[in-house]
């Protein structure tokens, strides 16, 4: 029997499955969970590309108009953080040609990213960005600031199409704002999901363009190679010269100083 699942939230975390329906309105993104199923478990190797296989399942279900959804800058001490929003064609007989390689953004080389992207952005039925400045994250905090890079990616992505979305997929986050739309929060979302790869692949380029732009600014910092992430060097720059105004000056120095992530 087909299943809609408006209104329910699902977490898919390694090879488990748990379902959670809203304890009260759909509308107070307040979910409990209520069951959980167990799936298949991934294979341990990299995939070269990721997997359309809850995309096709979700299709299979009535949700034609996916949004997958990443952010890239989470963690790094300078610059923004960057949200990327896709829609894939997920039916396509000529989709995974085209964007054969995307797969978590991290793992792809520069020259790799900056060749898909543009596949992406070709083949896509809806495509966007959304950036939140330092200033921004300072102001709040980075949750809210990604929630609104979330809202400002969504809103670049609609604006290019006459689709609205009927399932957000997500990276490990939640979306307690948009609950009225379903959502699916899968764990490394980026590895497991072609269209939230997409996205990352998406965030990643246009983050990594505005730090190498930024970097004649600010010359003593080589925002070029490391992009604000605290990197030993970096950690060694802000101890010589201090933070500029592109740092985040409410972020604590980060436990690894070589999370490039």
């Amino acid at each position: 029997m087909k299943c809609r699942l408006h209104g329910i939230l699902t977490l898919i975390v390694g090879c488990v499955c748990f379902k959670t329906r809203s304890t009260s309105s759909v509308k107070s993104g307040i979910f409990a969970v209520t069951g959980k199923r167990d799936c298949m478990p991934e294979k341990k190797r990299k995939r070269r590309t990721a997997s359309l296989r809850h995309e096709n399942e979700y299709f299979a279900q009535g949700y034609h108009h996916i949004f997958g959804l990443d952010e890239v800058g989470r963690g790094a001490l300078a610059g923004p953080v960057t949200v990327g929003a896709v829609c894939l064609p997920v039916r396509s007989k000529k989709l995974r040609k085209y964007l054969e390689g995307v797969r978590d953004s991290k793992e792809m080389t520069p020259r790799q990213r900056a060749l898909l992207v543009e596949n992406i952005k070709k083949y896509a039925l809806a495509w966007g960005v959304g950036s939140v400045p330092n200033t921004v994250i300072d102001e709040t905090d980075i949750v809210s600031a990604i929630k609104q890079a979330m809202k400002l990616a969504l809103d670049d992505a609609l604006s290019r199409a006459d689709i609205e979305p009927d399932c957000f997929f997500l990276d490990s986050l939640l979306w307690p704002e948009m609950a009225h739309i379903p959502q699916v929060s899968i764990v490394e979302g980026d590895k497991r999901s072609l269209t939230i790869a997409a996205a990352s692949v998406l965030a990643k380029t246009w983050r990594d363009e505005f730090m190498i732009n930024c970097a004649p600014d600010y010359p003593v910092y080589d925002f070029a190679a490391h992009k604000g992430y605290g990197t030993s060097k970096h950690f060694a720059e802000i101890k010589a010269f201090g933070p500029s105004d592109l740092h985040r000056m409410t972020f604590k120095p980060m436990a690894s100083p070589d999370d490039n992530g």
